[in-house]
């Protein structure tokens, strides 16, 4: 098995982590700690947006009007979504002393100049991961047990399909039975009648 993960150019006992996880956004290109070099890192707007998860915190730029889903996204803030159209509540954030619903909220307009817009979402109990993980122990055996059941249903189906068969035949040749009788009463109606006739 070791050999087969370094044939595919896996390391053994190294996570894997997707080239996507390992790409930094805008905003964290724009530095780590102290003053942010936005414009550098290719970020523009007006407003000073600040995503507060625990302990954890995210800024970024944004514009007046801009959609406060995509400010997160550009943030890397990771944000719950559910209906996405401001109905369900799974997405709400606390903002200024109010309650925001992110996924159809904007960036307002009514900010004092050079005012952080600060949003302290909800923390999440257990994000969705995926493994990412091609080869795995998992996998083998969910796959080995999704062909045994494939195997099973080909056998039943089989066992079905040659039933049906065998009773279509049995079938067919009760008909040619039948019909043989038919023509066999016809020819002899016909040989009667023509002893008959003078």
């Amino acid at each position: 098995m070791v050999g087969i993960l370094h044939m595919v150019g896996m390391k053994v006992g190294k996570k894997y982590e997707p080239k996507w996880k390992k790409k930094k956004t805008l905003a964290e290109e724009a530095g780590g700690s102290g003053k942010k070099n936005f414009k550098e890192a290719g970020l523009v707007g007006s407003v000073s947006v600040v995503f507060k998860t625990g302990n954890e915190t995210k800024t970024t730029m944004a514009f007046v009007g801009q959609p406060i889903r995509e400010v997160a996204s550009q943030s890397g803030q990771f944000i719950k979504y559910g209906c996405g159209k401001g109905e369900c509540g799974t997405c709400e954030a606390l903002c200024n002393g109010k309650w925001i619903r992110p996924c159809t909220a904007v960036i307002p307009s009514d900010l004092a100049p050079g005012a952080e817009y600060v949003i302290q979402v909800k923390a999440i109990k257990a994000k969705t991961t995926s493994s990412g993980k091609f080869y795995s122990l998992k996998s083998f055996l969910m796959g080995f047990w999704n062909n045994l059941l494939g195997m099973f249903g080909f056998i039943l189906t089989r066992k079905q399909t040659k039933q049906n068969y065998n009773e279509r035949i049995e079938f067919e040749a009760n008909l040619v039975k039948i019909a043989k009788a038919k023509k066999a009463a016809r020819a002899k109606l016909a040989a009667e009648q023509a002893n008959l006739k003078p």
